[in-house]
Protein backbone atom coordinates (compact mmCIF):
# COMPACT_ATOMS: atom_id res chain seq x y z
CA UNK A 1 0.00 0.00 0.00
CA UNK A 2 2.84 2.31 0.73
CA UNK A 3 4.45 2.37 -2.29
CA UNK A 4 1.11 2.86 -4.35
CA UNK A 5 0.66 6.02 -2.23
CA UNK A 6 4.11 6.76 -3.06
CA UNK A 7 3.19 6.66 -6.87
CA UNK A 8 -0.07 8.31 -6.33
CA UNK A 9 1.46 10.96 -5.00
CA UNK A 10 4.04 11.44 -7.11
CA UNK A 11 1.68 11.13 -10.57
CA UNK A 12 -0.59 13.82 -8.98
CA UNK A 13 2.04 16.32 -8.25
CA UNK A 14 3.35 15.99 -12.06
CA UNK A 15 -0.18 16.14 -12.95
CA UNK A 16 -1.46 18.64 -11.24
CA UNK A 17 1.54 21.11 -11.61
CA UNK A 18 1.23 20.87 -15.51
CA UNK A 19 -0.05 24.42 -16.50
CA UNK A 20 -3.89 25.20 -17.13
CA UNK A 21 -6.39 27.82 -17.93
CA UNK A 22 -8.53 28.44 -14.80
CA UNK A 23 -12.19 28.28 -14.46
CA UNK A 24 -11.93 32.71 -15.76
CA UNK A 25 -9.93 32.00 -19.16
CA UNK A 26 -12.19 34.16 -21.55
CA UNK A 27 -11.23 32.48 -24.76
CA UNK A 28 -9.72 34.29 -27.92
CA UNK A 29 -9.90 34.79 -31.47
CA UNK A 30 -7.08 34.99 -33.71
CA UNK A 31 -5.92 34.64 -37.49
CA UNK A 32 -4.60 31.24 -38.39
CA UNK A 33 -1.82 29.96 -41.11
CA UNK A 34 -0.97 26.57 -41.69
CA UNK A 35 2.17 25.80 -43.90
CA UNK A 36 2.48 22.67 -45.62
CA UNK A 37 4.57 21.55 -49.26
CA UNK A 38 5.25 24.91 -49.75
CA UNK A 39 1.22 25.72 -49.41
CA UNK A 40 -0.06 28.80 -47.28
CA UNK A 41 -3.41 28.22 -46.47
CA UNK A 42 -5.35 31.17 -44.17
CA UNK A 43 -8.14 31.57 -42.39
CA UNK A 44 -9.62 32.27 -38.54
CA UNK A 45 -10.31 30.62 -35.37
CA UNK A 46 -11.82 31.13 -31.95
CA UNK A 47 -11.94 29.15 -28.93
CA UNK A 48 -15.03 30.60 -26.79
CA UNK A 49 -14.73 30.27 -22.61
CA UNK A 50 -16.52 26.79 -22.53
CA UNK A 51 -13.52 25.52 -24.78
CA UNK A 52 -15.64 25.42 -28.08
CA UNK A 53 -13.77 25.69 -31.08
CA UNK A 54 -14.67 27.59 -34.14
CA UNK A 55 -12.29 27.75 -37.71
CA UNK A 56 -13.48 29.43 -40.45
CA UNK A 57 -12.58 31.27 -43.58
CA UNK A 58 -10.53 28.10 -44.76
CA UNK A 59 -10.98 27.56 -48.26
CA UNK A 60 -10.45 23.75 -47.81
CA UNK A 61 -11.99 21.46 -45.84
CA UNK A 62 -9.79 18.96 -44.82
CA UNK A 63 -6.82 21.33 -43.85
CA UNK A 64 -9.58 23.27 -41.90
CA UNK A 65 -9.98 20.08 -40.37
CA UNK A 66 -6.28 19.75 -39.51
CA UNK A 67 -6.14 22.81 -37.63
CA UNK A 68 -9.37 22.18 -35.43
CA UNK A 69 -7.57 18.94 -34.90
CA UNK A 70 -4.14 20.67 -33.73
CA UNK A 71 -6.54 23.03 -31.68
CA UNK A 72 -8.48 20.12 -29.89
CA UNK A 73 -5.12 19.25 -28.44
CA UNK A 74 -4.16 22.95 -27.17
CA UNK A 75 -7.81 22.54 -25.31
CA UNK A 76 -6.58 19.07 -23.96
CA UNK A 77 -3.40 20.58 -23.14
CA UNK A 78 -4.85 23.23 -21.32
CA UNK A 79 -8.09 22.54 -20.13
CA UNK A 80 -8.27 22.24 -15.98
CA UNK A 81 -9.65 18.95 -15.08
CA UNK A 82 -9.23 17.79 -11.52
CA UNK A 83 -7.21 14.96 -10.59
CA UNK A 84 -10.15 12.67 -8.97
CA UNK A 85 -11.94 13.30 -11.85
CA UNK A 86 -9.81 12.04 -14.46
CA UNK A 87 -7.98 9.44 -12.69
CA UNK A 88 -9.62 8.80 -9.24
CA UNK A 89 -11.14 4.75 -10.18
CA UNK A 90 -6.82 3.97 -11.25
CA UNK A 91 -4.83 2.26 -9.92
CA UNK A 92 -0.92 3.37 -9.31
CA UNK A 93 1.92 1.02 -8.83
CA UNK A 94 5.81 2.45 -8.71
CA UNK A 95 8.32 1.00 -10.70
CA UNK A 96 11.86 1.29 -10.76
CA UNK A 97 14.09 4.25 -11.14
CA UNK A 98 15.48 5.88 -14.04
CA UNK A 99 18.01 7.98 -15.64
CA UNK A 100 18.37 11.87 -14.09
CA UNK A 101 16.79 11.00 -10.84
CA UNK A 102 13.54 10.22 -12.37
CA UNK A 103 11.28 7.32 -11.16
CA UNK A 104 8.25 4.96 -13.24
CA UNK A 105 4.89 5.07 -12.50
CA UNK A 106 2.40 2.76 -13.91
CA UNK A 107 -1.24 3.54 -13.84
CA UNK A 108 -3.87 1.36 -14.53
CA UNK A 109 -7.65 1.99 -15.05
CA UNK A 110 -10.42 1.36 -18.45
CA UNK A 111 -9.23 0.21 -21.52
CA UNK A 112 -5.66 1.56 -21.55
CA UNK A 113 -2.48 0.57 -19.57
CA UNK A 114 0.32 3.56 -19.38
CA UNK A 115 3.46 4.04 -17.33
CA UNK A 116 4.78 7.28 -17.23
CA UNK A 117 8.19 8.83 -16.37
CA UNK A 118 8.34 11.23 -13.74
CA UNK A 119 11.49 13.65 -12.74
CA UNK A 120 11.32 16.81 -10.86
CA UNK A 121 7.81 17.03 -10.46
CA UNK A 122 6.97 16.81 -14.20
CA UNK A 123 6.02 14.12 -16.47
CA UNK A 124 8.98 13.29 -19.26
CA UNK A 125 7.52 10.18 -20.90
CA UNK A 126 3.88 8.71 -21.26
CA UNK A 127 3.95 5.46 -23.12
CA UNK A 128 0.07 4.03 -23.61
CA UNK A 129 -0.91 0.89 -24.93
CA UNK A 130 -4.10 0.49 -26.55
CA UNK A 131 -4.51 -3.01 -28.36
CA UNK A 132 -1.28 -2.82 -31.44
CA UNK A 133 -0.81 0.12 -30.84
CA UNK A 134 1.54 1.56 -28.45
CA UNK A 135 1.63 5.31 -27.92
CA UNK A 136 5.42 6.59 -26.82
CA UNK A 137 5.08 10.60 -25.39
CA UNK A 138 8.90 11.93 -24.72
CA UNK A 139 9.13 15.40 -23.73
CA UNK A 140 12.34 17.60 -23.46
CA UNK A 141 11.95 20.86 -23.01
CA UNK A 142 9.40 22.82 -20.89
CA UNK A 143 8.56 26.44 -20.48
CA UNK A 144 8.32 27.36 -16.40
CA UNK A 145 5.41 29.72 -16.01
CA UNK A 146 4.12 30.77 -12.53
CA UNK A 147 1.37 28.86 -12.69
CA UNK A 148 3.04 25.52 -13.84
CA UNK A 149 4.69 23.82 -16.66
CA UNK A 150 4.11 23.47 -20.81
CA UNK A 151 5.64 21.04 -22.96
CA UNK A 152 7.46 22.86 -25.96
CA UNK A 153 9.25 20.15 -27.41
CA UNK A 154 8.48 16.97 -27.73
CA UNK A 155 8.09 13.92 -30.01
CA UNK A 156 5.50 11.00 -30.37
CA UNK A 157 6.22 7.23 -31.05
CA UNK A 158 3.86 5.09 -32.70
CA UNK A 159 4.78 1.41 -31.90
CA UNK A 160 3.53 -2.11 -33.17
CA UNK A 161 2.74 -2.66 -29.34
CA UNK A 162 3.05 -7.12 -30.34
CA UNK A 163 6.38 -6.34 -32.10
CA UNK A 164 8.02 -2.87 -31.16
CA UNK A 165 8.51 -2.04 -34.31
CA UNK A 166 8.28 1.98 -35.32
CA UNK A 167 5.32 3.36 -37.30
CA UNK A 168 5.83 6.50 -37.21
CA UNK A 169 7.33 9.53 -35.41
CA UNK A 170 6.08 13.11 -34.91
CA UNK A 171 8.20 15.80 -33.51
CA UNK A 172 6.85 18.91 -32.17
CA UNK A 173 8.59 22.59 -31.09
CA UNK A 174 5.36 24.64 -29.81
CA UNK A 175 6.09 28.25 -29.03
CA UNK A 176 3.17 30.12 -26.62
CA UNK A 177 2.82 34.33 -25.79
CA UNK A 178 1.25 35.51 -22.09
CA UNK A 179 -1.85 37.51 -23.11
CA UNK A 180 -3.11 38.62 -19.65
CA UNK A 181 -2.89 36.12 -17.16
CA UNK A 182 -2.94 33.30 -20.29
CA UNK A 183 -0.98 31.39 -21.78
CA UNK A 184 -1.77 31.31 -25.35
CA UNK A 185 0.00 28.90 -28.66
CA UNK A 186 0.89 30.93 -31.18
CA UNK A 187 3.37 28.81 -33.62
CA UNK A 188 3.46 24.92 -33.58
CA UNK A 189 5.83 23.10 -35.90
CA UNK A 190 4.95 19.31 -36.67
CA UNK A 191 7.18 16.89 -38.50
CA UNK A 192 6.41 13.53 -39.77
CA UNK A 193 9.06 10.67 -40.10
CA UNK A 194 7.08 8.26 -41.84
CA UNK A 195 8.97 5.69 -41.72
CA UNK A 196 10.71 5.97 -37.93
CA UNK A 197 13.44 6.98 -39.32
CA UNK A 198 14.34 10.70 -37.96
CA UNK A 199 17.50 11.71 -40.70
CA UNK A 200 14.70 13.56 -42.71
CA UNK A 201 10.83 14.23 -42.19
CA UNK A 202 8.74 13.52 -44.62
CA UNK A 203 6.81 16.71 -43.97
CA UNK A 204 7.30 19.13 -41.84
CA UNK A 205 3.57 21.24 -41.20
CA UNK A 206 3.56 24.50 -39.59
CA UNK A 207 0.69 26.21 -37.16
CA UNK A 208 0.71 29.81 -36.85
CA UNK A 209 -1.19 32.11 -34.79
CA UNK A 210 -1.33 35.87 -35.28
CA UNK A 211 -3.25 39.14 -34.07
CA UNK A 212 -4.50 37.05 -30.94
CA UNK A 213 -7.64 38.47 -29.03
CA UNK A 214 -8.29 37.93 -25.89
CA UNK A 215 -12.75 37.57 -25.84
CA UNK A 216 -14.53 40.36 -24.02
Amino acid sequence: MASQSTAETLFQTAYESRYTWDENFPGYAANVQLLQEGEVYTGKMQIDPSLNIQVTEVADKQIAAGIDIQLQEVVTRCQKTSFLDSYGQHEFILGESVADGGVKVFVKGGNTDSHYQIRNQKIYQEVRVMGRMALEMNYEEFLDTDSGYLPLSYHVVFRNSQTGDVNSILKFTDTYQKLSDYYISTKQVVAEYEDGKTEIPQSITEFVYSHIQLLE
